[in-house]
């Protein structure tokens, strides 16, 4: 299975959406925990690389792409 490409700051997209309604976090902190940030409320929540890599479904827009 190809590992999934992700960068600080990129938007991705989870499977499972957030209770306020949105799909889409930003990667706020990389290492061996990844913090991503809630585009709509901004809350944030810091998950294990491993859980993160099974969770995320697409990157929605690069961070370089800005």
């Amino acid at each position: 299975m190809e590992a999934k490409a992700f960068e600080l700051n990129d938007i991705v997209e989870m499977k499972k959406q957030h209770p306020c309604g949105t799909n889409a976090w930003k990667i706020i902190r990389l290492g061996a925990d990844i913090r991503i940030k809630c585009e709509g409320c901004g809350h944030s929540v810091m998950i294990p690389r491993r859980e993160f890599e099974k969770k995320m479904k697409k990157v929605i827009q690069k961070a370089n792409a800005q």
